[in-house]
């Protein structure tokens, strides 16, 4: 990737800059009203598109294969009987973020028409932007997921969307083996920023929204946000499922800093199931084992703990059986297919249950929608999930 040609900034200038990048402003926080009788906990709510087709056999009945998903669900609701209706990856991830059953194939590479659940808060809830946020690992389909093109929502009700890489291309990695991971308040802290600002991805800084914040809480946030990208090792993850491994681990660190209402995480790795099931295991595997670090670090966070909803489903399953290649594809249209799971848990939830009533994957966005006290807009065809709550 090409690096920006600009002059030298100072710290000052590269923060400022930052901010206006990401386009953090912030707004009071709006009142919302869950299902449940009693008033409502969840102030953050966490969606993982658990994507790339997972089969339920895989996860629910081989507990060794992510023993985390399973340590979450006794902390919550996990639901066996969630319908897929689409067998597409794209449109069938976009499903759960419209609340409709998208009909997008595998091969579609244009927005959807329905607007997602991010548009309908920031217009219909008055949501900032800074309070929506979501980090892909579906590559060119997954930046797609921001935003439709419906002509009354669309492209200024975004949400913000990093991919993997965060916010800065490989590039930055070779300043940083020249002049170390930065430690907060450092001496040399203001050295290695100026010289990773000439390392900024101009692609993804032009995909993420116009506009600014002076604000000064928000220019720290900003640079917090940079020194915990770059003191982790989220840019070295290598193997089967790293840019899985990558998203959940950037929206891990977008929920630390800048605690936004609702985070996105969609993943993909999974789909190396069509030439190798051995592959597909380890993915699974090794992406519940950064759904563990997540729940935990919502779990060990003061604030967040007691006020964070996560919600972990496939947007569908895998065939029946083995194809000649000692793999999975996706297209018998058998309830290994068609049927997934739903794992729930947060402070309006029930605890440690097992319901077995029948919902869908385009079910998510209603309930999500629902718990921020927003009525169901007409478009969305789905049903909140009421079997969840308390």
């Amino acid at each position: 990737m090409s690096r920006l040609q600009m002059p030298q900034p100072t710290r000052r200038d590269f923060l400022r800059t930052s901010a206006t990048a990401l386009s953090l402003p912030l707004l009071p926080r709006h009142d919302c009203r869950a299902l449940s009788e009693r008033a409502p906990q969840t102030k953050h709510i966490v969606v993982v598109a658990f994507a790339g087709g997972i089969r339920s056999k895989d996860v629910l009945e081989t507990k060794a294969n992510a023993p985390n998903l399973h340590r979450i669900a006794k902390n919550g609701v996990m639901l066996p009987n969630v319908r897929a209706a689409n067998s597409g990856h794209y449109g069938a991830a976009l499903s759960i973020f419209t609340g409709n059953v998208e009909s997008l194939g595998i091969r579609d590479d244009g927005r959807g028409l329905n607007p997602t659940m991010f548009e309908y808060l920031r217009k219909d809830a008055a949501f900032a932007q800074s309070d929506l946020w979501v980090s892909t690992a579906n590559g060119a389909q997954g930046k797609l997921f921001a935003h439709s093109t419906h002509p009354d929502y669309g492209s200024a009700y975004a949400a913000n969307l990093l991919d993997g890489e965060g916010i800065f291309n490989v590039e930055f990695q070779k300043v940083l083996a020249t002049f170390g991971r930065p430690r907060a308040d450092s001496a040399g802290e203001a050295l290695l920023l100026d010289q990773l600002a000439s390392s900024l991805d101009p692609a993804i800084l032009q995909s993420l929204p116009v506009g600014g914040s002076k604000d000064p809480a928000q220019v720290r946030r900003v640079e917090k946000f940079i020194l915990d990208e770059l003191a982790g090792n989220t840019t070295k993850l290598t193997g089967p499922g790293s840019a899985d491994a990558k998203a959940i681990r950037v929206g891990l660190n977008i929920l630390r800093t800048f605690r936004p209402k609702l985070t996105a995480i969609t993943l993909q790795n999974a789909d190396i199931a069509h030439g190798s099931y051995n592959g597909y295991l380890e993915v699974i595997r090794r992406n519940d084992e950064e759904l563990g670090k997540l729940w935990d670090a919502i779990q060990s966070d003061a604030e967040l703990k007691n006020q964070t909803a996560l919600f972990v489903l496939p947007e569908f399953g895998r065939d029946k059986d083995l194809n000649q290649r000692n793999g999975l594809d996706h297209g018998d249209n058998s309830d290994c297919l068609k049927k997934v799971f739903l794992i729930a848990a947060g402070p309006d939830f029930k605890k440690d249950m097992l319901v077995r009533s029948e919902c869908a994957t385009h079910d998510i966005c209603p309930t999500v929608l629902s718990m921020f006290g927003l009525p169901q807009p007409k478009m969305v065809g789905g049903k909140p999930i009421a079997d969840l709550f308390a």
